[in-house]
């Protein structure tokens, strides 16, 4: 769904999960396409983490034109990594994807943790998903000093992201729109960029927490129960293919239950 002034996490990752960023040239390629496309469609982008095979980004939208700015940004990028690298056709996995994201209370807050995390939820660092689980239910053995350490520095360390930006280690992208954030997760002062190092890597020393998809509604929308009737009451098109959406999802789990029921028997 398009909504005026509306946020959105958006993703696209690689065809075949196959490397979308080679090199550094080709993350500050895709970063000078992100400050354009600010310009161009006066999309306000306030987070983004670039991830090998995947990116992830919080935008806002004022104009209500989120498709028509990644169909850009998309197949800009795609042409020109297409022309550096020599190769042709898809390099990336269908079409982005976006989750309209509730802009009030703390879920931008939480979102944001999200993808400023994304460096450190690796296998390499001991977060693969099994070990994630296992964090999540309180299973996981306590943390080294080494280990934090090690999570820490490749937060960080990681160029390719808004955190340095938002944690006062480096100097922000002039497109880059980072007060609502900000605002929603240190309050108003001086000291805000401070605060939200502290808050994150705080995080980082008690365990990187599971990710927020499992609060999406129709796998299209995130927020307080609120938002999410807000949005049902508008009575459009894009509730009708939510709720259709949720219908056949619960349908094909019901199929599975019942073979799953059938071979146990």
């Amino acid at each position: 769904m398009l909504v005026r002034d509306g946020w959105y996490h958006v993703t696209s990752r690689g065809n075949e999960r196959k490397a979308i960023f080679r090199g550094d040239r080709d993350c500050a390629r895709f970063l000078e396409l992100l400050g354009e496309l600010t310009e161009r469609f006066g999309v306000r982008v306030a987070a983004y983490v670039l991830m090998g095979n995947h990116y992830h980004l919080i935008v806002q939208t004022p104009r209500t034109n989120l498709s028509a700015a990644m169909h850009w940004l998309n197949v800009s990028y795609t042409v020109w990594f297409n022309r550096r690298h020599r190769r042709s056709g898809h390099l990336l996995q269908g079409r982005f994807k976006g989750v309209l994201v509730d802009g009030e209370g703390a879920w931008l807050g939480m979102l944001a943790e999200y993808v400023h995390l994304n460096p450190v939820r690796v296998e390499a660092l001991g977060l693969g998903k099994a070990e994630r689980t296992a964090e999540h239910v309180g299973l996981a053995p306590a943390l080294t000093r080494e280990e934090v350490s090690r999570r820490l520095a490749a937060l960080r360390g990681h160029r390719w992201s808004s955190y340095p930006a938002y944690a006062g280690y480096a100097k922000a992208p002039e497109w880059l729109w980072m007060e609502d954030i900000l605002r929603r997760t240190c309050g108003r002062g001086t000291d805000d960029h401070e605060r939200y190092r502290r808050r994150i890597e705080e995080v980082v020393g008690q365990g990187v927490p599971e990710r927020p998809w499992l609060q999406v509604r129709a796998q299209v929308a995130l927020g307080a129960e609120k938002f999410w009737k807000a949005l049902s009451a508008k009575g459009d098109r894009w509730e009708m293919t939510a709720v259709r959406r949720l219908e056949r999802r619960t349908a094909w789990e019901e199929v599975i239950r019942a073979v799953e029921k059938v071979k146990g028997e």
